[in-house]
């Protein structure tokens, strides 16, 4: 079986795991606002370790979210034009979608899981000498987020690994700029 299968059939699966209560509570999870008091927490601890210079913290992560969003929306999705599974004529008929269709047509790769990877990863690096525990936090917010994608039947697994995969890798190295620049 290749990979596209393979991607397909755990797709299937994963987005067949559905009931009535868990819809309500995917389609928020894969929006904004359910996140404000995580994102309003995360606000305070920058600012706790960093003080002023918190507003150079909060601007990295800025650059960390323009820099993987772009990437994601701007150059993946229309260079790799791989359709969302809700889009893939193959699946007709057996994609479940509670919120409806999404806006684009391709999906490879999820901007979401990139722009909360990398922000898990950003933060991670940034909040770990005063907060140990937070990478767990911030890893789970990121995979949760991701997984509402599948769940909404908007993105396969693939989609949202690519994305968790680039999200990281900007998200540490934005993070290795940072610091160097804030040693200097």
């Amino acid at each position: 079986m290749m990979l596209g299968g393979i991607d397909q059939q755990l797709f299937l699966f994963l987005n067949g795991l559905h009931t009535g209560w868990l819809d309500t509570v995917m389609v928020a999870i894969t929006g904004m606002w359910p996140w404000i008091p995580i994102y309003i927490l995360l606000l305070y601890m920058v600012f706790k370790q960093y003080g002023k210079r918190g507003w150079w913290v909060l601007l990295a992560v800025c650059l960390v979210i323009l820099c993987t969003d772009q990437l994601s929306a701007h150059v993946c999705k229309p260079l790799f034009h791989r359709l969302r599974p809700c889009f893939n004529p193959e699946l007709e008929g057996l994609v479940h979608l509670p919120k409806g269709l999404p806006g684009g047509r391709y999906g490879f790769v999820s901007s979401h899981a990139a722009n909360t990877f990398g922000v898990a990863a950003f933060l991670t690096a940034a909040l770990r000498k005063s907060y140990r525990s937070v990478g767990w936090w911030l890893y789970a917010w990121a995979f949760i987020s991701s997984y509402s994608r599948i769940y909404i039947g908007v993105h396969y697994p693939g989609d949202v690994l690519a994305g968790a995969v680039l999200g990281v890798l900007v998200g540490l190295i934005l993070w290795r700029l940072f610091h160097s620049l804030k040693t200097t």
